[in-house]
């Protein structure tokens, strides 16, 4: 594996692939492997071999962040249904992933879905409040801690 991330890094898409299709030559159920070639494909504007070997990849792990994610960056203008349930799947599994939640808020403002949107980027900006920035303006006063809201049950 190690081999075929070396050959990513040096732009060597060919050769990694190779090495990716070796290693699941012995071990089919490697989810870095699919990962990996998924990533190729995507590079090189194959979405629909890199969705197929992203899904290998979900399939054996149904929780891996990285494909969750990719595959759903990928998907996100043509199927954004599709993005939704996977970057739900991914802060699911990852519920810390401020970015990840981010994107799914942005998502989930686009198609009208205002409370659901306001959730994840309240929950974005509590995990990295330098995020913020990013909530698209018609959100960022919802997303702001109140100043008494850290007093809140307090007998004080």
């Amino acid at each position: 594996m190690q081999t075929a991330l070396q050959q990513q890094r040096n732009q060597d898409s060919g050769g990694a692939a190779l090495t990716y299709r070796r290693v699941l030559e012995m071990d089919p159920h490697n989810k870095l492997a699919w990962y990996g070639l998924g990533l190729i494909a995507q590079q090189n504007g194959r979405t629909l071999d890199a969705r197929a070997d992203y899904d290998k990849a979900l399939k054996i792990d149904p929780s891996y962040m990285s494909a969750l994610f990719s595959e759903a960056m990928m998907l996100k203008s043509s199927d954004p249904d599709r993005t939704v349930e996977l970057l739900k799947r991914a802060v699911a599994a990852e519920p810390q992933a401020a970015t990840i939640r981010m994107q799914l808020g942005l998502l989930l403002a686009e198609k009208g879905r205002a409370d659901e949107a306001e959730d994840e980027f309240r929950r974005a900006v509590a995990t990295d409040p330098k995020l913020r920035s990013q909530v698209p303006e018609g959100f960022r006063d919802s997303v702001s801690p109140s100043p008494t809201s850290s007093q809140a049950g307090s007998s004080r």
